[in-house]
């Protein structure tokens, strides 16, 4: 019986995996097809590339998300940082349970419920949707992630590192950008990229708190798809498939980069 579990194994996670991304890497192929018809190969070809980045719609959508991914997933490793400080460095304070359970929940929640209650909120203080909307709950959702990468990071931090700064005259404040912040630098970048490619990523939660002016490049696929599938959403997709391909696997080497606490 082990046996046979052990030779089942390795084909139901190929099984797992080829469904997975099977249909991912169909996509990529088509995005190279010449013709203009999606379900008729007509030879290998760049045109649909070409056509992509002609196309001012997609290019302008592109720039709005790359400009939203950049601030969100600035503000979410800041704020991802200071989380985690708070949370490894002062112990019991009143009020930690809530605050645990407040930083990690978009974990948890729906995408779905998140968009809802900022679009409730933005409206209820009469905010105008747009681009610092999406930029917030890009912030408000990545932040999460930020804050357990770092966290990770920080329980193994030698403290006495800091102690040893501190008492040579630093204040807490330097001693955290000279000591604290080099030797977790690779951490703080993953969780960039991290955020980063994330919020690329989002659609559900930029479809509910965007705006005029605010149409990210998943938002403007969709509402094209809608209306069919063409080879140039074909290439659309394979380039965002890429940017969070590339987001992903740095954030994942940075992310087993390991600094001797000596260093």
């Amino acid at each position: 019986m082990k046996g046979l579990r052990r030779a089942a194994s390795p084909l139901i996670l190929g099984l797992g995996l080829f469904f997975l991304y099977a249909p991912i890497v169909l996509l990529v192929l088509w995005s190279f097809n010449d013709s203009r018809l999606v379900t008729v190969w007509g030879g290998f070809s760049l045109r649909w590339y070409a056509a992509l980045f002609s196309n001012a719609a997609l290019m302008e959508a592109a720039w709005v998300s790359i400009r939203i991914a950049l601030v969100s997933a600035a503000l979410a490793t800041i704020l991802g940082t200071m989380a985690a400080l708070t949370l490894t460095r002062h112990g019991r304070f009143a009020g930690r349970t809530a605050f645990t359970g407040m930083a990690y929940a978009p974990l948890v929640m729906p995408e779905v419920m998140i968009g809802l209650a900022l679009l409730l909120l933005f409206v209820g203080l009469g905010v105008d949707r747009g681009f610092w909307t999406v930029v917030i709950a890009h912030t408000t959702v990545t932040m999460c992630f930020a804050t357990v990468i770092i966290r990770a990071r920080l329980a193994d931090f030698d403290v006495s590192l800091e102690e040893a700064a501190m008492d040579l005259g630093a204040t807490p404040v330097r001693a955290f950008f000279l000591v604290t912040a080099p030797l977790i630098a690779p951490s703080m970048a993953a969780a960039f990229l991290l955020a980063f490619t994330m919020s690329m990523d989002d659609l559900v939660i930029a479809s509910f708190v965007s705006g005029p002016g605010a149409t990210t490049l998943p938002m403007r696929i969709y509402s094209q798809v809608r209306l069919g599938v063409t080879p140039e959403i074909n290439a659309a997709s394979s380039v965002l498939i890429a940017l969070v391909v590339v987001g992903l696997g740095c954030a994942f080497l940075l992310m087993r980069r390991r600094k001797p606490a000596s260093a």
